[in-house]
């Protein structure tokens, strides 16, 4: 089965004009392991109960096209190869030309004798013909029919208006088969979209399993009905053990690296409650209680209802030096989750910040502090790490940035120490972004400033960890606030930034104020990871 599980090189043929990235396969800096034997993880097939699939992530190009999409730079459509014997094709891979080859998709066996039919028919779906771009000759897209009871779940690309040959995939019976939706945009040009397909219904609960494949989409037309896979099976079995999802993550840690002026921050919990926090209780505020290093006395389950809630030291010297965090006592915080039909693994990685800074903005040519606004007491963040259960292999990273987030492609990511990603912390808000640089919340030149660079701080997540479950340690089950609502005036905070401005920008931060994203003023603590959706949902 090693053909599921390698990325050899893709047959590219020669071109004349400049080669583009995905004409080449990507490889992680470093050699993956050999994980901990034991269960089903990394065994390269999994069962869903009468259907057997595995990843194929080995390649023939079919059709390119060189415009459009992301960076303008075309999309490539392939044919799975080096399917194993008892395999068939679901479905045919698409992505951007702007990256290196780093896909899959699923290829299945027919494990009880009528999971699987060659479709009766194909239906052409999408033509390039007149379509006026830069492309290899015209693609054909073609969607398959399936027989009464089955459903397709990918479509077929040609490079000639000939149908492709029935037996060339296969369509999966109606009850192993989900929902499905739009996930990353591949390419589009001239009203047609080509997106990769998700499971609608995501979480740790859910079993839809995405097939890897593609949706061709035109303009006010409907869009071909594909579906996911259903793990029908769903038993857990093919999640990593214990010694394998530590393996993973001494792989896959990632590096955070924070701003040359950073001031605050993060630490583990244990330090934070060590080191003077207080739970306060509402009618109680003038007798809050000193918290237990693990969290053992805080209020345990319930709901975010405003009763309880923590803060810094009274103290005001201590409060200051609690406030900057210890970088020596820094913890990261990591919860394993089943992801598409537990098909793959999510380690996401949870990092406490005890103060988040306020926030600064572009206002055209002058960068200003907002003074209080964007301050909070108790900051959370963290990354995710999407792994095949197939073979181990990471494919994603989800960088948390504030009230919501973006997933890049491994083969997108910087890595550092072999096959570690590098994560760049905001400075102040602590966002997590992939590159260095500025990124503005906002738009026309006026916006929050999330400003990263490659600091002497710098955290190797993997030296100092702790996998935590649904109630262990105690303070994962504190349902309510990590921070005390702080009382200040907004817009009062607003008149005097704009009162130093020069004239023709008063307007421009005033229409701006106007649309600050509600999670940047900040001032009501924020919860703890639990609460999160994602703590059970998709990111």
């Amino acid at each position: 089965m090693g053909n599921c599980l390698t990325l050899p090189p893709v047959n590219v043929s020669e071109r004349a004009s400049k080669a583009l990235p995905v004409d080449a396969a990507f490889k992680f800096p470093s050699p993956l392991p050999s994980w901990p034997q034991g269960g089903g993880f990394a065994k390269g097939i999994i069962d869903l109960g009468g259907l057997q699939i595995c990843q194929v992530s080995t390649f023939n190009k079919v059709w390119t096209t060189n415009e459009g999409g992301p960076d303008n730079l075309g999309a490539t459509f392939f044919e799975p190869a080096s399917v194993p014997p008892g395999f068939s094709i679901l479905g045919f891979y698409a992505q951007p030309n702007n990256r290196p080859l780093f896909g899959w998709v699923l290829a299945a066996k027919d494990a009880s004798g009528n999971t699987l039919e060659t479709p009766v028919d194909y239906s052409l779906v999408g033509s390039t013909e007149s379509l006026k771009i830069k492309q290899d000759g015209a693609g054909y897209v073609w969607q398959p029919v399936p027989p009464d009871g089955y459903t397709a779940v990918g479509l077929v690309v040609t490079n000639s208006p000939q149908k492709p040959p029935l037996d060339n995939i296969r369509c999966v019976r109606s009850d192993l088969t989900e929902q499905c939706e739009a996930d990353k945009w591949i390419w589009g040009t001239n009203g047609v979209s080509i997106s990769s397909l998700r499971p609608r219904n995501r979480g740790t609960q859910a079993t839809g399993v995405s097939v890897g494949s593609f949706s061709w989409q035109t303009q006010n037309a409907t869009p071909p009905s594909l579906s996911c896979l259903k793990n029908m099976k769903f038993d857990f079995s093919c999640m990593p053990n214990e010694s394998q999802v530590v393996a993973l993550f001494q792989t896959y840690s990632p590096w955070i690296y924070f701003h040359p002026d950073e001031e605050y921050l993060p630490s583990s919990v244990n330090w934070y409650f060590s080191n003077g926090a207080l739970l306060y209780k509402q009618g109680e505020e003038s007798r809050p209680n000193p918290i237990q290093p693990n969290g053992s006395n805080l209020p345990q389950g319930g709901s975010n209802d405003g009763l309880y809630w923590l803060d810094l030291p009274v103290d005001k010297k201590e409060k200051e030096r609690v406030k900057k965090g210890d970088l020596q006592n820094t913890k990261v915080y990591l919860h394993v989750k089943p992801m598409f039909g537990a098909t793959f693994t999510d380690i996401a990685i949870w990092v406490f910040y005890p103060f988040n800074g306020p926030a600064r903005a572009k206002v055209k040519i002058i960068n200003i502090s907002l003074g209080k606004i964007g301050e909070h007491i108790g900051d959370w963040e963290h990354l995710t790490l999407r792994i095949s259960n197939f073979d181990g292999a990471l494919r994603r990273v989800y960088f948390s940035q504030h009230s919501g987030g973006t997933w890049v492609e491994a083969c997108d990511l910087e890595f550092q120490g072999g096959n570690k990603p590098v994560t760049y912390s905001s400075l102040h808000g602590h966002a997590m972004y992939p590159k260095p640089g500025l990124v503005l919340q906002g738009d026309n030149d006026v916006g929050i400033r999330n400003d990263t660079a490659k600091g002497k701080q710098v955290i190797d997540t993997g030296t100092a960890y702790e996998v935590v479950a649904e109630e262990e340690p105690p303070w994962v089950n504190y349902m309510r606030k990590w921070g005390a609502k702080i009382d200040y005036d907004i817009n009062g905070e607003a008149k005097d930034i704009e009162k130093i401005l020069p004239g023709f920008l008063k307007k421009a931060f005033a229409n701006f104020v106007r649309k600050i994203p509600n999670e940047v003023f900040g001032e009501d603590g924020p919860t703890g990871p639990k609460v999160k959706g994602s703590w059970a949902g998709d990111e």
